[in-house]
């Protein structure tokens, strides 16, 4: 894996060297070279033999050649060619340093591509590309000291933004806040366009959506078609409610980006968005989409995407679906929390709402119930919750209270909070609601009054204004 970062590193820039021997050499021994290079010959060294005679003390042409062996990942013939480069030049050949640089960076020796680096810089100082390979290598051990090499370039090359430089390789070591921070000191207008980008999704990051998405629309200013640009302004929208807006830079993402790649999260974006805009069909389309991405490679990926595609169900009331796919969602989780196990229990109990059918109504509130016993059985500090839900769920299925379905329930919450010296404002609305319970009960099914006047006594100690616990006590 190292070794694959240090590959992109030694890419990002490797054009400048390539482009400026291109220039300076002969672009004829050049181009010849890189047809042998491509051709793969068995007999490469023969015929690479006269090209080199007739550059031998070319070193700007060597090291070209050098390059082009780079490219084809031919990085024994790369390394070759760099060392006639220094011959050549005497040691003189900034751009040969950097080829051995970035040789020893595929190699995963960071430290050997520093060195090469900082001998680049020593040949030429004013060479950027130097500075930033060096930068873009040293900033895994402190991207502060990368950061002090490019304030070395800023000396030799005003030039040069180097604030943008620095705001990349703050952002390649996910510090965020100082990648801003060197973003915003940077000209944007003299920005390149994976800068803009990792300037905007800096913001992203810290939560800074009208920053982010000013700077998204500034890189669409210059380049409609990116797709990043009009990806981060699509998820910056939604992120700041504005979804009739993000769904038209979806539109802009999708279907009028160049060369974009989707993945999950776009496709979450898309149902997000949706949701938002109320469009509750075309958001489920979406998270239906997200998860059949290759991407979603791993179960709180899919937990996630799982649990939006349930919430759009239950937002347009389609409680079946609702409650599948929530299921779903908890199989997903390693161990779903007391409040996510409270959530199906809840959505069981709007769904037994929604119904008109007596059995069905009541099939769904058992179906409640027992989602609530199993959390009273799994976690301990939530017993006192789920015994008061079970007695509103039983109250519901046995509303006129002769079955005493919610009795067992009220009288459990009784016994947990009624020694408590302290009730905060939660426990007192409880208690108070089973004593209500409790004395309707005895008084109207049960038909004992003194068992009611008992609960009435205890209510009004508790709630001195209580017109039920006035009314039972004055009863005769």
């Amino acid at each position: 894996m190292k070794a694959i970062k240090y590959l992109f590193i030694a890419a990002l820039t490797a054009g400048y060297s390539a482009n400026a021997m291109a220039q300076d050499g002969s672009k004829a021994d050049i181009d010849a070279v890189k047809k042998i290079i491509s051709n793969k010959p068995a007999d490469l060294d023969k015929q690479m033999k006269p090209y080199y005679k007739e550059n031998k003390k070319n070193a700007e042409n060597l090291v070209a050649f050098g390059r082009a062996f780079y490219e084809a990942k031919d990085t024994a013939n790369a390394r070759v060619y760099a060392d006639y480069a220094l011959q050549a030049s005497k040691n003189k050949c900034a751009p040969a340093f950097i080829l051995l640089g970035d040789i020893a960076a595929v190699a995963d020796d960071g430290g050997g591509a520093a060195a090469q680096y900082e001998q680049a810089i020593y040949v030429d100082p004013k060479n950027p590309d130097a500075y930033y390979k060096y930068a873009n290598v040293y900033r895994k051990i402190s991207p502060n000291g990368a950061v002090a090499k490019l304030n070395d370039l800023r000396i030799q090359r005003p030039d040069i933004a180097v604030d943008a430089l620095a705001g990349r390789i703050y952002y390649m070591s996910n510090e965020f806040d100082k990648a801003l921070a060197a973003y915003d000191k940077a000209d944007k207008n003299k920005m390149e366009e994976r800068d803009l980008s990792d300037y905007a999704m800096s913001a992203f990051f810290k939560q800074k959506y009208d920053k982010a998405l000013e700077v998204a629309k500034f890189g669409l200013s210059k380049n409609p078609r990116h797709a990043a640009f009009n990806r981060l302004a699509f998820f910056n929208l939604t992120e700041l409610k504005r979804y009739d807006e993000a769904l038209q830079y979806a539109d802009a993402l999708f279907h009028k980006s160049d060369s974009a790649k989707f993945s999950y999260y776009d496709y979450t974006y898309y149902g997000n968005a949706y949701v938002g805009a109320k469009n509750h069909e075309k958001a489920i389309e979406m998270y239906e989409l997200a998860l059949a991405q290759e991407d979603m490679d791993n179960k709180a990926k899919r937990a996630g995407v799982v649990k939006q595609l349930s919430d759009a169900y239950k937002a347009k009331e389609d409680y079946p679906n609702a409650i599948k796919h929530y299921k779903d969602y908890l199989s997903n989780q390693e161990k779903p929390t007391a409040m996510e196990m409270a959530g199906l229990a809840s959505l069981h109990m709007q769904h037994g709402s929604s119904l008109q059918d007596a059995e069905a109504k009541k099939a769904a509130f058992i179906e409640a119930d027992a989602v609530y016993a199993d959390l009273a059985s799994k976690y301990e500090n939530a017993v006192e919750y789920a015994n008061f839900m079970r007695a509103r769920v039983n109250a519901q299925m046995d509303p006129d209270s002769k079955l005493g379905l919610a009795k067992p329930y009220y009288e459990k919450l009784i016994e947990l909070i009624e020694p408590r010296a302290e009730k905060d404002a939660t426990e007192r609305a409880r208690i108070i609601e089973s004593y209500r319970y409790m004395i309707a009960y005895n008084f109207i099914v049960k038909e004992d009054k003194d068992a009611a006047k008992a609960f009435a006594t205890k209510l009004q100690a508790i709630d001195p204004d209580n017109e039920v616990a006035k009314q039972i006590l004055e009863t005769k």
